[in-house]
């Protein structure tokens, strides 16, 4: 099975949604473009669609509702949990402005800008 992400005008993710590996492979090919062509077809005023990958194969992470796709990096970024934190463009997640603890479990406090033992 394929997924699709649909975006609005923002490139912030609508949803996600399932397509058959019938509709988008020809001749043992995945075409992401006919999976695109498909969700047009079906829900004609929908936004743009993007494929994602469940095991995170293209585009660095599974798309959710609420990521954001960004096009110059051709990665889908889930929503930023903390205002200090910061992108990291290779992985394309949010992290914290320090390391995390080598062992333990912490949580991050935002007020501090420091992680809190739990």
């Amino acid at each position: 099975m394929a997924h699709f992400a649909e975006l609005d005008e923002n490139n912030k993710v609508l949803q996600v949604l399932v397509v058959s590996n019938d509709t988008i492979i020809v001749d043992g090919v995945e075409n992401e473009q006919l999976g695109i062509d498909f969700l047009n077809d079906l829900l004609p005023d929908s936004g743009t669609w993007v494929q994602t990958s469940y095991n995170a194969n293209i585009r660095k992470n599974y798309a959710g509702k609420g990521f954001q796709y960004d096009p110059d990096l051709d990665a889908f970024i889930p929503p930023k949990r903390y205002p200090s934190w910061v992108l990291d463009t290779d992985r394309c997640i949010w992290v914290a402005p320090i390391d995390y603890p080598d062992s333990g479990s912490y949580e991050w406090n935002e007020e501090t800008q420091t992680w809190d033992q739990i």
